[in-house]
């Protein structure tokens, strides 16, 4: 017969006797065993009762204990960013290649969608709803480590740099790509170039993608500017405006999925024709420059590699080995049909006869 008592967790603080099963299935009105098969999914339960037992466990600070392993729930969580920060062509590759990594591994992803980001962690986390968490877009300072590191529970942070003792991270290096975005550009003959940024930086990589950007521009003699710009039609409007008043830079890099399609579209409407006119280079998934009338050049953030790498990280916890060291993965410039010779290079070549 199975010791309910034996999943309970450690007290809630002031040293208060710690919760156990046996309490919540009393507040809830419901068995024990009803309480164990809502925390690890072995049975189904009715919506209504898995709802009610979920509040109780988190207005009585249920925690699982720290001592003996409890047993699986089957399930990984994902944290994704708020809505008001997200790439969806990146997350719909992530989570594709994560959902299959988990089938192959014998686990099911719970998605944690919440606007502030802690809420659903501590739910999740609180009520031992998942085995381990995969955080997207992890930041230096973010507050859902805490809650991670609260918990007890395998984490996977995706986008922080390592900082963190004991969880594990995924990263990506940016560096070499901007690097690469400026010499593929410089080496067509373009000589002033635009680096289109999110108006907000939430991308934790921006930084090391815009250093080795400008410092390959200032070896190959390349005028470049860095510009943010929402993923608005209005403010792409007024950014591309500005730029290419008085000519302007020739080439452009757009540093944001959301802001391709409208960078592109408002240059045709303002008869720019690419890559004659303007080259243009994305960064962005693999599935948003599919989607573009032309096969842009881009740099392809490697999102259904890092769902994969993710879950390997998390479950490799659950078996027993230790958090990792950083895992970095490296994505590399495709070149497509956005980028040609700079209009200048090309008019030499007509006057020369070439």
């Amino acid at each position: 017969m199975t010791n309910f008592r034996d999943v309970a967790d450690e007290p809630s603080g002031g040293g208060r006797a710690a919760v156990t099963i046996t309490d919540v299935a009393n507040a809830a009105g419901v068995s024990a065993s009803t309480v164990s098969y809502v925390i690890t999914g072995k049975r189904t339960i009715s919506p209504a009762t898995r709802r009610r037992v979920e509040e109780t466990i988190r207005a009585l600070g249920y925690r699982r204990r720290g001592g003996a392993p409890s047993p699986r729930a089957g399930v990984l969580a994902v944290a994704v960013p708020p809505l008001g920060d997200r790439q969806l062509g990146m997350e719909m590759e992530f989570f594709s290649a994560a959902a299959g990594a988990a089938r192959e591994l014998g686990f099911d992803l719970l998605l944690v969608t919440d606007e502030e980001g802690t809420t659903g962690l501590h739910r999740v986390t609180s009520a031992a709803l998942a085995d381990a968490v995969i955080v997207l877009d992890a930041a230096d300072d973010d507050p859902r480590v805490p809650v991670l590191l609260a918990s007890g529970r395998p984490a996977v942070l995706v986008g922080a740099p390592g900082t963190y003792r004991g969880l594990t991270s995924v990263t990506l290096d940016f560096a070499p790509a901007g690097r690469a975005c400026l010499t593929h550009l410089a080496d067509l003959g373009h000589r002033s170039v635009a680096h289109l940024t999110p108006s907000a930086p939430r991308l934790r990589y921006l930084k090391g993608f815009a250093e080795s950007f400008h410092a390959a521009a200032g070896e190959r003699a390349v005028k470049a500017i860095s510009q943010p710009c929402a993923p608005t039609a209005g403010d792409v409007a007024r950014c591309l405006d500005e730029l290419l008043a008085d000519g302007g830079p020739t080439g452009l890099v757009v540093h944001d999925e959301a802001t391709l399609p409208l960078v592109m579209g408002t240059l045709r409407q303002r008869g720019r024709q690419v890559p004659d006119d303007v080259s243009v280079v994305a960064v962005c998934s693999d599935t948003v420059a599919g989607r573009q009338r032309i096969r842009p050049t881009t740099v392809v953030v490697p999102a259904a590699e890092l769902g994969a790498l993710s879950v390997r990280r998390a479950v490799r916890q659950l078996d027993g080995g230790p958090a990792a060291e950083p895992g970095t993965v490296v994505p590399v410039l495709v070149t497509g049909e956005s980028t040609a010779a700079a209009p200048a290079v090309r008019e030499g070549a007509a006057l020369s006869g070439g």
